[in-house]
């Protein structure tokens, strides 16, 4: 089947020589002009991979993918034209899985979409199995081992970041910042526990292996390989 990619970028001309290369490859992109379509979008479509453009009319990218990985692990390829380091760190660590500076070539753009949908597929399928965890963002529920986890609000955000980047290490500050409202009114005691819960939720589950791996004095990643 044709991947589903979204295209939000803000200037036409670029929205459609995206939109023309993609179409070419063989994939089915659509196109909005906004932050705002563009989650109305994801809860009414599967998407399967979002070029999103960081300079957006009415919210910026980094802002607009933080609210989208609150319900979605959706692959991300930022696009923008500021090309400094600390603007490439910032996107990759709030949940985009590429970035591509403009001047782009629509080739190296394609190429980069294909890439991320392989590493996407091949990490969720192994050895001809289901995947360990099944994200279902409509629903906010996450199945584990094809059984529905009992999650809180927090539990569901928290796992949801981990499974969008298994083997990142996320430290307890990152988890609140990423997960929490107020994060400046929480503790470090407060992820730990709810680490704790969603353990013994999946313990009950499948007892071996701990999908959640501790890096003491750093904070707490996904395994990787389940």
């Amino acid at each position: 089947m044709r991947p589903n990619i979204l295209i939000v970028e803000d200037e036409p001309a670029i929205a459609d020589t995206i939109h023309y290369a993609l179409e070419t490859e063989g994939c089915k992109p659509l196109v909005v002009h906004a932050g705002a379509p563009a989650l109305e979008i994801l809860q009414k479509e599967k998407i399967d991979l979002i070029i999103l453009d960081v300079g957006l009319p009415d919210i910026t990218g980094f802002e607009l993918c933080k609210q989208i990985r609150l319900t979605s692990a959706v692959p991300i390829i930022f696009l923008t034209a500021r090309g400094q380091e600390i603007d490439r760190v910032v996107g990759l660590e709030i949940g985009g899985d590429d970035y591509v500076v403009k001047p782009f070539s629509p080739r190296e753009l394609t190429a980069r979409v294909k890439a991320v949908l392989r590493r996407m597929n091949s990490s969720q399928v192994s050895n001809g199995h289901r995947p360990a965890f099944e994200v279902l963002p409509d629903k906010r529920q996450i199945r584990y081992c094809g059984t529905p986890l009992e999650l809180s609000r927090y539990e569901y955000d928290i796992l949801a970041t981990f499974i969008q980047r298994p083997g990142q290490v996320f430290t307890r500050e990152r988890l609140m910042e990423l997960v929490w409202e107020a994060p400046e009114a929480s503790m470090d005691r407060t992820v730990d526990a709810h680490i704790k819960n969603l353990r013994a939720k999946l313990r009950a589950i499948r007892p071996e292996p701990d999908p959640i791996i501790t890096h003491r004095g750093t904070g707490y990643a996904l395994r990787e390989a389940l």
